[in-house]
């Protein structure tokens, strides 16, 4: 009976400390996906610039290169673009992968003012507002690399301390 008791102290323990681990992953993961975002857009930019592709097609290719979370929000955009302007497109598919992402909703509304000049304005006016986009997820790369150190740290902690909690009070 005593081996049952502390087998099922072990997987408490275990599984408070899984959960802190998966809260503490979700920050590491927007860290990520808003790094792979910034280098997704100095591709869209160079390829804005130097090739005569349209917007579907470069996004196509992204998509291609990219066969993730951030590469569904091209894909969706691509299909969306047909039926849509390429503003409606980026905004939409943007919303319909919210869920999929580790992404916050401030980043979410940094990622839609790309879709602003998207197909409305020359090859400058398009380089213009990718680079924009940029800068504001640098700032976005930034706080979410505080937001990491500081929180990531503490769910990990948690897990751990309310499974030790939990253990003590099973003694």
């Amino acid at each position: 009976m005593i081996y049952i008791k502390y087998i099922l102290m072990f997987f408490v323990f275990l599984v408070s400390g899984t959960i802190g681990n998966l809260y503490s992953k979700k920050y590491s993961s927007r860290l990520n996906e808003l790094e792979k975002i910034n280098s997704i857009l100095n591709v869209f930019k160079s390829k804005i610039k130097f090739t005569c592709l349209t917007i579907q097609e470069i996004f196509s290719q992204i998509y291609e290169d990219n066969h993730n979370n951030i590469g569904e929000i091209f894909k969706l955009a691509r299909d969306n673009i047909n039926e849509n302007s390429a503003k409606d497109s980026w905004e939409k598919a943007l919303e319909d992968t919210k869920e999929k992402t580790n992404l916050k909703e401030e980043d979410i509304t940094v990622l839609k003012t790309l879709g602003n000049m998207l197909g409305n304005t020359d090859v400058a006016g398009q380089v213009s507002q990718i680079e924009l986009t940029e800068q504001l997820v640098l700032e976005q790369i930034e706080n979410a690399k505080i937001e990491k150190n500081k929180n990531s740290r503490l769910y990990k902690t948690l897990g751990v301390s309310i499974g030790l909690t939990i253990i003590i009070i099973l003694i």
